[in-house]
């Protein structure tokens, strides 16, 4: 995803996918630092710490205290924050869920595959398109 080896946020609350994320991450050799929060109140503070924005942010939906569409509303309302690249990555298959997203300006909407191997390709096929992707 490289963009200047900015870091990738991942805001997820199971570790499981955590570590899945980050080992499908280096088999598609993405060298970008993975930092990770593990709700959307965590990940705001992080982004308002950072020295520099993430190059795009992995978000779950399904979290305790501030949960992912909480935590669209709050960046895509903060002029600093909110041309950030999101992509959602859930296991929810809700129609509102999905549609709530795209309203608040994610950049993608994927479920979470059970099958590891699915798992890579979705992350690859995040890596091919940011690759490419020219940011403002």
């Amino acid at each position: 995803m490289k963009l200047t080896n900015k870091p990738i946020l991942l805001v997820e609350d199971d570790h499981v996918d955590v570590l899945t994320t980050r080992r499908a991450l280096q088999e598609i050799h993405v060298t970008n630092p993975l930092a990770v929060c593990e709700n959307g109140e965590q990940a705001i503070g992080w982004l308002r710490d950072a020295a520099e924005p993430p190059c795009i942010i992995l978000l779950d939906l399904n979290m305790p205290i501030m949960n992912g569409i909480e935590f669209l509303q709050s960046i895509k309302g903060d002029a600093r924050l909110r041309r950030i690249p999101v992509v959602v990555l859930t296991t929810s298959d809700e129609q509102e869920d999905k549609v709530r997203s795209f309203d608040l300006g994610v950049a993608g909407y994927m479920a979470k595959p059970v099958d590891y191997r699915r798992f890579v390709e979705v992350m690859r096929s995040i890596d091919l398109y940011w690759t490419i992707s020219e940011m403002p």
